[in-house]
């Protein structure tokens, strides 16, 4: 059972023992029952009838029928510990708020972290409404407790059995473009100079004296993968530029190169094979490529500020599938 649906729909569910992943407006998921859940706020969906935004309705997304769940809560210091406290075959979903200390953590440190690639973690970063930047503050919840946290992640931790096969996928649109090479000194969400073409520039006044398009992100090669990090600000008078993920130094990053058509390139790089049993995308693809109203069908899930396949990812879809070898 995966869609958009009322907070009554999602609270029967809950009472009858589901085992679920839910998001949306922060008042709904208060309002709902102690149960085997686990939520973030967002208000960004992308449902069966195309991109939305609402605060109205939940997103539910169920979880495989007859595993077994353990919910978890993380704070910065703790976070470390979420590849071991799962306590066998399947994978973990994990839900950091937005601008928090462990959304920091996780973002810098994650792939440091004792068994971190040992079985699949997917997951996303909770928001709000873009308009509400800076004056109300993301949240996760623990349906376990009916807890709600600014300050901590949340996990569950799914064991399946060994028959099912468990696979990540992501959609990344983006290729670095064929503009200057960027490498910055330290591992930041916020910066204010960079080496462009080993030359240090203020990184703001880089952007805006060349007009960069900031809706694209900088693209770089992490180890055989394409990775991106979204500008969320740039401050021309106070000479920093903001990011929705951090830059690591000693990594080449170029400005990406522009996408045509995005609904059109995401649907040539889609191969789901089965139908997720998890998917999420982000936020600045729904603003950016106007899929309000479009669809990216198969792939129904929360439009996030941020996505997690092991690492922290931006302006990527991700999605899991569980396939059951009877």
């Amino acid at each position: 059972m995966t869609g958009l649906y009322e907070r009554a729909t999602a609270a029967a569910l809950i009472s009858s023992g589901r085992s679920l992943l839910l998001a949306g407006d922060e008042k709904l998921l208060a309002a709902l029952p102690k149960g085997d859940w686990i939520g973030g706020t967002i208000p960004y969906f992308m449902a069966a009838e195309g991109g939305l935004q609402t605060a109205e309705r939940v997103f539910i997304t169920e979880l495989p029928q007859g595993a077994r769940t353990t919910i978890r809560r993380y704070d910065a210091a703790s976070l470390q510990n979420i590849a071991a406290d799962h306590p066998g075959h399947g994978f973990t979903v994990l839900l950091i708020p937005a601008f928090s200390a462990a959304h920091a953590e996780y973002a810098k440190n994650v792939a440091h972290y004792p068994g971190i690639f040992d079985r699949p973690i997917v997951g996303w970063i909770s928001g709000i409404a873009l308009e509400q930047i800076g004056t109300v503050v993301p949240k996760t919840f623990d349906g376990a407790s009916g807890a709600g946290s600014s300050d901590h992640a949340v996990a569950v931790h799914v064991e399946l059995p060994e028959r099912d096969e468990v696979s990540v996928e992501i959609i990344n649109l983006f290729q670095p473009g064929d503009g200057d090479a960027i490498t910055f000194a330290d591992s930041s969400f916020s910066v204010t100079d960079a080496l462009v073409n080993a030359k240090q520039t203020n990184f703001a006044k880089y952007l805006t004296e060349r007009e960069i398009d900031t809706r694209l992100p900088l693209v770089a090669d992490y180890n055989g993968a394409m990775i991106n990090v979204s500008i969320q600000k740039v401050d021309a008078a106070a000479g920093t530029v903001d990011f929705y993920a951090p830059v690591f130094p000693e990594i080449n990053y170029h400005v990406a190169a522009p996408v045509d058509d995005y609904v059109a390139n995401f649907a040539a790089h889609l191969h789901t094979g089965s139908e997720p049993a998890f998917a999420c995308n982000c936020i600045l693809n729904y603003v950016y490529a106007g899929l309000e109203g479009r669809s990216t069908a198969p792939l129904f899930g929360p439009m996030t500020f941020g996505e997690i396949a092991y690492m922290l990812l931006n302006q990527t879809a991700v999605w899991l599938t569980v396939t059951s070898n009877n």
